[in-house]
């Protein structure tokens, strides 16, 4: 095969854990340019400079290797929004600061966004399971956030905060398609404010917040 111009030197030999993270850098270059059906072992192998033999040490398949992706950037994501919401107290920069992660995340290097948000392989259980557990465990740490600070029962919450991670994931992709013509802090404000304006409505049971 003719190396592709980003393909890496063979020959370097590298601790496993560092291995894997060349392994798991080359897999995300090569899903994002091209999907996952359309993604080759061989091409993988080849961006990064290794054999398919090394790259099947440690990934026994490409499903596998996706989805060690997939755990990867959705514990990000997941992440993101935990140190986000415990950031400060005040609600106002809560909610500014949580659309602020998306914003962030899909601006991340190499596209990582993309395998959660945009993955070719949702029919797959295995998949699906993952990208609705970033939806859930997000929407699920700021529904306590707000059945906290508000009158709302605990599945209204729950579909408060379903709402608002949805708001904040379909703003960030739409903002970074149109290649980022409103700057990315910028658009954090604007959704944040749209955001704020709903969910400040709601009656408060700490008028300190």
């Amino acid at each position: 095969m003719t190396a592709t111009p980003d393909a890496k030197p063979r020959g370097t030999r590298l601790p496993r854990m560092a291995r894997r993270r060349q392994l798991l850098s080359a897999a995300q270059e090569v899903f994002v340019e091209n999907g996952y059906h359309a993604a080759a072992m061989d091409d993988i192998a080849e961006r990064a400079g290794v054999s398919k033999p090394v790259l099947y040490q440690h990934f026994p398949g490409k499903q596998e290797l996706y989805l060690a992706l997939l755990d990867l950037h959705v514990d990000d994501m997941i992440a993101r929004c935990r140190d986000a919401l415990a950031s400060t107290t005040d609600n106002k920069q809560r909610v500014q600061a949580a659309i602020g992660a998306f914003f962030d995340f899909v601006s991340g290097q190499g596209e990582a966004f993309r395998l959660v948000f945009e993955s070719d392989l949702r029919n797959v259980a295995s998949v699906r399971q993952r990208i609705e557990r970033n939806l859930r465990e997000s929407a699920e740490m700021i529904s306590q956030v707000i059945q906290e600070d508000t009158g709302c029962s605990s599945d209204e919450a729950r579909l408060l905060g379903v709402g608002l991670v949805g708001m904040a994931e379909v703003s960030a992709r739409y903002w970074i398609s149109s290649n980022g013509s409103i700057p990315k802090d910028a658009a954090t404000q604007l959704i944040a404010r749209l955001s704020w304006r709903g969910i400040s409505g709601f009656p408060r049971t700490n008028a300190d917040h």
